[in-house]
C-alpha cells in the first residue's frame, strides 16, 4: 500500500522551514529555487523577517506567481513595525551573485536533485563558500524510501538527475562542512509506515547547516536608537544642549554680557588652525542663534529655588537657595525638531527625562532647571583607546567634516552625530 502523508509532503517541508524561522528569527532569508514562490508567500507573514529574496532560473514561472507576494489591504491598514522588502531574482544557484551574500538563512528545498553532480559541486562552492549564510536548510529525496511507492519506476520526477541514499547525502554534507566551516544536523519529514522508519528513514531528508564561529573575524554592534538606553542618552544630550543655549542667550540679554567660554583660542604656532576654528565657531553660533531665536520669544522665566531642593555639583548636595533658569519642556519639544523626533510626544519627553541623574526638572515636571551661572554638562565617557587610534583614519578618509557633530555639550562626544 502506497504511503500517504498528512499534511502533504510539500507542506511538511515548508512547515519545517517556518518552524526554524520561528525559533531562530532570521532577518534576511533567501529561498534558492523558489519556483512558484509558495514558501515565500508563507514566510512574508513572519514579522521578524526584514528582507525576503527568491531566486530561480525560470524567470517566466516566477513572474506568473510573484504578484501573490504584494502587500494585502490589511498590510496598509495595519503596517508592520519594521520594514519588509521582498525581491525576486532570476539566476542560477551555481553562479556567484553579490546580492545574495550576508543572509541569515538560505533554503534549498528539493533543489539539488535537479542539478548535475558537477553543478552540485558548484552549488556547494557558491552557497557555502561564497554566500556564507549563517544557516542553510537543504532538503532532497531519500532514495531508500522509494521502494515504498509501488508504482514508482526510476526517480520521483523526470527532471531529477540523481536521488541520494542517507549515506550519500551525509557524505556530501560532511564534506561541505569540512571544506567551508559549517556543522550539520540531519533530520527529515514524511515518516515511514509503522515499523519501517529506522530501515528507510524519512521520505525527504533534510540537512540543517550552521556556520561555525559566525564566520567573522570581528563583530561590533553600533549604537542604535532602537536601544532605549541609547535613545535616552541621545535625547538627554539634545535637551541639555538646547536648554543650555537658551540659558546662555537669556543670560546675555539679561546682563548684556556675552559668555565667551567656548570661543576657541589660538595656541602658539596655530594661527591658521585658530582662524579656521573661529570661522566654524561663528557659523555654529549663527545656526544656534537662528534655532533659539523663535524659542526666546515665549521662553524663559527665572525663579528662586526653595531651600531643600537638590542641586548636584561634584557630588555635593547644595541646600542653599540658588537662582535658576527654567526652560519649559513644551518649548524644547515644539521648537527643536530632533528633540521632538527622539521623544515622540511631550508626555514621553517628560517620562524619559524623569529621574535621569543629569537632568533637574521642576516640581511639576514641566521644565528643565539650569543654574543661573553654571554651564550644564553631560558626559558619557565613551571615547576608547581604539577610537583615539581611529581618529587619524577618519581624517584621512575625507569624511571627517561630514561626520562632525552639529552640536554637542562636549565636542569629543560625536558618536551619535548622524543618528
Amino acid at each position: 500500500m502506497e504511503p500517504t502523508f498528512s499534511p502533504p509532503l510539500h507542506r511538511q517541508r515548508h512547515q519545517f522551514v517556518i518552524d526554524f524561522v520561528k525559533r531562530n528569527k532570521p532577518k534576511k532569508v533567501v529561498d534558492l529555487g523558489c519556483s512558484e514562490c509558495s514558501l515565500l508567500k508563507q514566510l512574508k507573514f513572519h514579522r521578524e523577517i526584514e528582507l525576503l529574496v527568491g531566486v530561480d532560473i525560470d524567470g517566466a514561472k516566477v513572474k506568473k506567481k510573484m504578484h501573490g507576494l504584494a502587500p494585502m489591504s490589511t498590510d496598509y491598514l495595519q503596517p508592520r513595525d519594521d520594514q519588509l522588502l521582498i525581491e525576486m531574482y532570476q539566476g542560477s544557484v551555481t553562479q556567484r551573485d553579490a546580492r545574495l551574500r550576508g543572509f541569515d538563512l538560505a533554503t534549498s528545498i528539493e533543489l539539488i536533485e535537479h542539478l548535475t553532480l558537477a553543478d552540485v559541486e558548484r552549488f556547494s562552492e557558491v552557497v557555502f563558500g561564497y554566500m556564507t549564510p549563517a544557516a542553510v536548510i537543504v532538503s532532497t529525496p531519500n532514495s531508500e524510501f522509494n521502494p515504498l511507492f509501488p508504482r514508482l519506476a526510476g526517480f520521483r520526477h523526470s527532471d531529477h538527475k540523481f536521488e541520494w541514499t542517507r549515506a550519500e547525502f551525509k557524505s556530501w554534507a560532511l564534506k561541505v562542512c569540512e571544506d567551508h566551516g559549517y556543522e550539520v544536523e540531519f533530520t527529515g519529514v514524511g515518516r515511514a509506515p509503522p515499523g519501517q522508519q529506522e530501515r528507510v528513514g524519512f521520505c525527504s531528508q533534510i540537512g540543517v547547516f550552521h556556520r561555525l564561529g559566525g564566520g567573522e573575524l570581528y563583530s561590533k554592534n553600533y549604537p542604535s536608537l532602537h536601544d532605549n538606553n541609547v535613545l535616552r542618552r541621545v535625547l538627554v544630550m539634545e535637551v541639555l544642549y538646547w536648554a543650555e543655549q537658551l540659558r546662555r542667550r537669556w543670560v546675555e540679554e539679561e546682563t548684556g554680557q556675552r559668555d565667551d567660554a567656548d570661543t576657541p583660542r589660538p595656541a602658539e604656532g596655530d594661527g591658521e588652525e585658530y582662524h579656521r576654528a573661529s570661522e566654524q565657531h561663528l557659523e555654529m553660533e549663527e545656526q544656534t542663534a537662528a534655532a533659539c531665536g523663535a524659542a526666546m520669544k515665549n521662553l524663559v522665566e527665572h525663579q528662586d529655588v526653595e531651600a531643600g531642593e537638590l542641586f548636584w555639583t561634584d557630588g555635593q548636595e547644595q541646600q542653599e537657595s540658588r537662582r535658576c533658569v527654567s526652560v519649559p519642556l513644551s518649548v524644547l519639544w515644539s521648537r527643536f525638531p530632533k528633540v521632538a523626533a527622539l521623544s515622540g510626544s511631550l508626555s514621553n519627553l517628560r517620562r524619559l527625562l524623569m529621574d535621569h541623574p543629569d537632568v533637574k526638572l521642576s516640581q511639576d515636571g514641566s521644565a528643565v532647571l539650569l543654574n543661573y551661572q553654571e554651564q550644564a554638562s553631560y558626559s558619557m565617557n565613551l571615547i576608547t583607546e581604539e577610537e583615539e587610534e581611529d581618529r587619524g583614519d577618519l581624517e584621512d578618509s575625507g569624511y571627517a567634516e561630514a561626520s562632525q557633530c552639529s552640536h554637542s555639550v562636549e565636542p569629543e562626544e560625536d558618536w551619535d552625530a548622524d543618528v
